[in-house]
């Protein structure tokens, strides 16, 4: 009876793997090979479906090889084409952010030894950008910490490697989400109003300018969190207003007691067009449900720049009205968040039992 239960049970995991290879859908933890053909391939491999009765199941590389089989081109199991890619366009990044101008796509491309098609195809899939738009990328990067360190606009402009001033103040909010000028001044002439109030996680802080709520921390002491909004806007002068606040921070208060909508709050949101792209995705997650960083980032639009939208939620300055704590590791895991895994645990399992209840 043990050998024909461990049969069946093998039996039916041959079947949901055959179904995943026959839709062609992504998984980890298996390869299958063709015997007919002696290849093996990832579940998720472009070339034409086998026959059922061809296809056996291995757990990794090591198996498949050592029944003889040999790994598919297009699908690369092995990895070694991959990570010769990721060689390549790391080398390419590295060669971008080194030059004072853009590097042409045919200078990239006969750098790399790959056709200027096939370099840009694989540039694209491992940034989720065209060269050119990297280092556009690193242009604004550039400007932008010239600007945030005093630097006068039109020398920051000059050492970026902008040919005019034109050109940025053309694109402001692409570029910068903001005026060259206000970012070199920090918040140098703008006033932000600040109240602090008593949350389920400890202390509350919410900064607002005259367009809307540009800080929201929480979870820390009082010092701590107005250090962060001083940090993100040095030069800003910051006053204390609890009652112009109290509307605010009661619908924060009130989204914490009962999660089940989205924390609707008039924003002032300061960052890259990527970041805002991408804070832009994460408010569109329901309340309760989250994404991986894989999805945030083909819902900004460039699915392969996983880690720069992780990097964009570590930045999120309104926490609970960006909800990043909505944003998971590809196997649903709670990686990093600013406040602390157990909270981020916490804020889903109240939203999760607030959405229950409705």
């Amino acid at each position: 009876m043990g050998c024909v239960s461990h049969v069946v049970v093998m039996s039916s995991i041959d079947d949901t793997r055959w179904d995943l290879v026959r839709r062609r859908e992504s998984a980890a933890d298996f390869l299958y090979g063709v015997a007919t053909m002696g290849i093996y391939c990832r579940p998720g491999c472009p070339s034409p479906r086998p026959r059922r009765e061809n296809v056996r199941f291995y757990a990794d590389v090591a198996a498949a090889e050592a029944a003889g089989l040999r790994p598919c081109r297009r699908c690369d199991p092995r990895g070694e084409r991959a990570a010769l890619a990721r060689e390549v366009v790391r080398d390419a990044g590295a060669f971008i952010e080194a030059e004072e101008t853009i590097p042409s796509l045919e200078r990239l491309a006969r750098r790399s030894g790959y056709s200027r098609f096939h370099f840009l195809r694989m540039f694209k899939e491992h940034t989720g950008l065209t060269p050119r738009s990297y280092a556009e990328g690193v242009r604004a990067r550039r400007l932008q910490a010239a600007l945030q360190g005093g630097a006068r606009v039109v020398d920051a402009v000059a050492e970026a490697g902008f040919g005019s001033e034109s050109r940025v103040y053309e694109d402001t909010g692409g570029l910068l989400g903001m005026t060259p000028g206000a970012l070199r001044r920090g918040g140098a002439g703008e006033t932000i109003r600040t109240a602090f109030a008593d949350c389920p996680f400890g202390r509350l802080l919410v900064g607002a300018t005259a367009t809307g709520v540009c800080f929201l921390g929480f979870a820390e002491p009082d010092d701590a969190l107005m250090g962060d909004l001083h940090r993100r806007f040095p030069r800003a002068r910051v006053i204390a207003d609890d009652a112009g606040l109290a509307g605010i921070v009661r619908t924060v208060l009130d989204f914490l007691d009962e999660p089940k909508v989205a924390l609707e709050l008039p924003l002032d949101l300061r960052g890259t067009a990527f970041q805002i792209r991408v804070w832009e995705a994460l408010r569109r997650i329901p309340p309760g449900e989250t994404r991986s960083y894989a999805q945030l980032a083909a819902m900004a639009g460039a699915a392969t720049a996983v880690r720069a939208v992780a990097r964009s939620c570590a930045v999120n300055p309104v926490s609970l009205a960006v909800p990043c704590h909505r944003a998971v590791g590809a196997d649903g895991s709670l990686t990093g968040y600013r406040w602390g895994i157990p909270r981020k645990q916490a804020l889903l399992a109240r939203e999760r039992a607030a959405t229950a209840r409705e």
